[in-house]
């Protein structure tokens, strides 16, 4: 990691803030490539990239005033402004709502829509958890011996460890999952199957990835030794694999 000290001016320049905005950047190309290939406008992706990015950014933060009400009351404008504490999963819900309206504004099939994003959200998500990695937004995992674990002494929101303690980087292991599972993603966009499937391949692999490492992280449990993360994750695998299941129950009946 980093130390968040970049300036333009006056006017401070947040790390992950940064990778962020690299991150909806390059989303915006993938999108754009599959929009193409769909046969839609290939520049309705940077409208789509700014109605996804508007609301992640609020479903975000909305995500984190339920999972830090305490925080929230303490000082609301600290929680809402700062330049960490993106929330997925918070995230994800916000723009799966943004991009609902967008396809219906374009008349885009809401699954179909949803295949076209996956590839790109998946991406996204890979270089915003490097943003993770250089700014110190509290996302590392559990003390560790192994390795290749590592301090953030410079962490944006506070190291709380002494010298020489270590910690599983898990952004890093996030963007090799997201980075897999992209390549995967791209790959078989081509192959003939049903709308929906790419999306739904993207729910099951990468929430399956978030559960497994979420092990792995400092996220305070909240029911049955699971975090909210993991909870969240499991119910987005059941979406993803129940409508697989039925995709393939509907081309054996047809068969």
């Amino acid at each position: 990691m980093i130390p968040d000290i970049l300036h333009l001016g006056p006017i401070p320049i947040h790390v992950f803030g940064l990778m962020l905005a690299i991150a909806f950047l390059a989303a915006g190309h993938v999108l754009g490539r599959e929009f193409a290939r769909k046969g839609y406008d290939e520049e309705l992706a940077s409208s789509a990239v700014l109605w996804c990015a508007a609301g992640s950014l609020i479903g975000a933060r909305l995500w984190l005033v339920v999972e830090d009400w305490e925080g929230f009351v303490r000082d609301p404008v600290g929680l809402l402004f700062t330049g960490s504490g993106f929330v997925f999963y918070g995230g994800l819900i916000g723009g799966a709502l943004a991009m609902t309206l967008f396809f219906r504004r374009h008349g885009i099939p809401w699954w179909r829509g949803a295949d076209s994003v996956a590839p790109a959200l998946v991406l996204g998500q890979a270089i915003g958890r490097i943003g993770c990695q250089l700014s110190g937004d509290g996302d590392w995992g559990t003390v560790t011996t192994v390795p290749w674990g590592m301090a953030y002494p410079y962490a944006v929101v506070g190291w709380p460890y002494p010298p020489g303690v270590k910690v599983h980087p898990t952004p890093v292991y996030e963007t090799l999952a997201y980075l897999a599972i992209f390549a995967l993603l791209w790959r078989w966009r081509r192959a003939p199957q049903p709308d929906g499937t790419t999306f739904c391949w993207y729910l099951v692999l990468a929430s399956g990835a978030r559960f497994l490492i979420e092990f792995l992280r400092v996220n305070p449990v909240v029911a049955g030794n699971l975090t909210a993360a993991q909870l969240t994750s499991l119910a987005l695998v059941a979406v993803g694999a129940a409508r697989l299941v039925a995709q393939q129950r509907w081309r054996a009946a047809a068969a």
